[in-house]
């Protein structure tokens, strides 16, 4: 099953919300946030569905709500499972409470970073932050800023995918645009520390 769905390509999802366009935007909301509980399903094939069957700025704006819904659940089913979750995370893995304390210190950029990038294994992140003692405030602030961006991103990289191949400094462009969104990341996370 999960080999299935993490073959599925934007043109099977966009088949799937035309035959559930009667329902309006719900079909475009929740398959993006369906995305944060099975992270087998591909995320930049969901967006770029979206964009295609909707528009590029309610495709985005659909995508975008999908996935901070997706996000701020799972952070939030781990936060209240998440005191069991971490024991046995810390037991297993070792390594991974630096992980942990990385995420409860510098809260913000990582999130904010990691959420910008379309390949980040973001259930991971969620998880993670639900078990930590990261305000939910800094993550729902740092989730929301960075998947807007990565929405974008993908959105418009998705709509013109042909233009992207055939003019190489789109491709140039949306890999500056990632370096411009890490140093932001970075001075965000020196003014919200001193906060």
């Amino acid at each position: 099953m999960t080999s299935l769905l993490s073959r599925l390509s934007w043109e099977d999802i966009e088949n799937w919300l035309q035959h559930y366009e009667s329902l309006g935007p719900i079909p475009g909301v929740a398959a993006a946030m369906v995305e944060s509980f099975i992270p087998v399903l591909p995320l930049v094939a969901i967006i770029v569905a979206n964009v295609n069957a909707y528009g590029p700025i309610i495709g985005a704006l659909l995508s975008w709500l999908g996935i901070v819904f997706g996000a701020v659940s799972v952070f939030l089913l781990a936060r209240k499972f998440g005191s069991r979750l971490r024991g046995w995370i810390e037991r297993k893995y070792p390594g991974s409470r630096k992980l942990i304390h990385w995420v409860e210190t510098h809260g913000f950029t990582p999130i904010f970073v990691l959420s910008c990038f379309p390949f980040t294994p973001s259930s991971l992140v969620n998880v993670v932050s639900g078990i930590s003692r990261l305000p939910l405030h800094t993550f729902v602030t740092a989730t929301m800023l960075g998947k807007a961006v990565m929405v974008g991103i993908v959105a418009v990289a998705g709509y013109d995918l042909e233009g992207l191949f055939r003019k190489p400094w789109k491709a140039v462009a949306v890999i500056v645009v990632l370096a411009v969104i890490w140093l932001i990341g970075r001075k965000l996370e020196s003014r919200y520390m001193k906060q």
